[in-house]
């Protein structure tokens, strides 16, 4: 067993990659969905999807298949969603003109409901396993079709009800690098991609080597350090957007992420052969999955109601909520999970 300054500094240089090539990764994304025209159709949508989330899907795809670490892969996802919604009290602490759920369009409501059908899903089906109840054909989860049909239905529906709005985005990020030519970021995007795989690869041998080294849970580890690190390059993306005043594209993004991320279950589970995912994982997933449940209402509450308030001159109360739930959600992780 590695000593653990080495099994930090490890982690640290996982956490540098994917959030260096990362972020390239997405800006060299953008500019190849634009200059190729698919930047307004659905296929470009889910193509910028699968770039932001890349460090996601890799190293969920290693934890299962490489390490034989399944807690740690459902960990990872559904921390990816707990992160991105905490995320949105950074963008209100540091949008300074108003509120950012009086800034952000109502349009972001929809996506958010489909991630609170797919999460609410996501529990069930963990309750149900824990419970026994296990439904499969072969080693995957008869979940898994479900939750690629809920996946597919919202984007395409998310799609079509923000068309313009999503294609004047993609342009609007293509603009900022008008002498980048189509191949030079075809070969950026392959540089960047093939270091993400590379360090996301790496990342769950890590995560399991942190787990035995500080005697904490791999649920535990999944959840936020694994997570913290695969969701560096939406932070990255996300605070770049705020600062040009593009706060549509900033929630935007992180909404977009949490449907991508859930449909990561069922990637998971076709790579996982031992049988179906979920009953090989921690019931306690569903305390993750209800939490980033709680946290995407308290999201569409505070879009709804548009709120100007500030406590102390800082956020508003709903960023005081879904903060409170992710340190609640992150302390029941560390005392309970295994």
């Amino acid at each position: 067993m590695n000593a653990p300054q080495f099994v930090w500094l490890e982690f640290a240089i996982c956490v540098a990659l994917i959030g260096a090539a990362g972020t390239r990764l997405s800006r060299y994304g953008d500019i190849i969905a634009e200059k190729t025209g698919l930047g307004g159709s659905l296929v470009g949508l889910v193509l910028l999807a699968t770039v932001t989330s890349l460090p996601e899907l890799i190293s969920g795809i290693g934890a299962v298949a490489l390490v034989g670490v399944p807690d740690i892969a459902v960990g990872n996802i559904l921390g990816a969603c707990l992160m991105n919604l905490a995320m949105i009290v950074v963008l209100d602490l540091l949008y300074r003109e108003e509120s950012v759920y009086t800034r952000a369009s109502h349009a972001h409501i929809l996506s958010a409901a489909f991630s609170v059908i797919l999460l609410g899903f996501v529990a069930f089906s963990i309750l149900l396993a824990s419970h026994g109840v296990t439904l499969g054909q072969g080693h995957i989860g008869l979940y898994s079709p479900v939750v690629l049909l809920i996946y597919g239905v919202a984007v395409n529906i998310v799609f079509r009800y923000e068309r313009r709005q999503r294609a004047e985005f993609v342009g609007q990020i293509a603009e900022r690098y008008p002498d980048v030519t189509l191949r030079s970021a075809a070969i950026g995007y392959a540089v960047a991609a093939a270091v993400v795989v590379g360090a996301a690869l790496w990342l769950p041998f890590v995560a399991e080597d942190i787990a035995k080294v500080m005697a904490w849970n791999e649920t535990f580890v999944g959840t936020f350090f694994v997570s913290l690190a695969t969701t560096l390059p939406e932070l990255i993306v996300t605070i770049s957007a705020l600062r040009i005043g593009a706060v549509d594209m900033a929630i935007g993004n992180l909404f977009g992420s949490n449907l991508f991320n859930l449909a990561l279950v069922a990637v998971d589970d076709v790579f996982f052969l031992r049988g179906p995912l979920l009953s090989y994982v921690s019931s306690i997933h569903a305390i993750s999955a209800l939490s980033a449940l709680m946290m995407t209402g308290l999201a569409i509450a505070g879009l709804f109601y548009r709120s100007k308030t500030r406590v102390f001159g800082t956020v508003g109360w709903i960023s005081v909520f879904l903060l409170w739930i992710y340190l609640i959600n992150a302390y029941f992780l560390f005392r309970n999970g295994r």
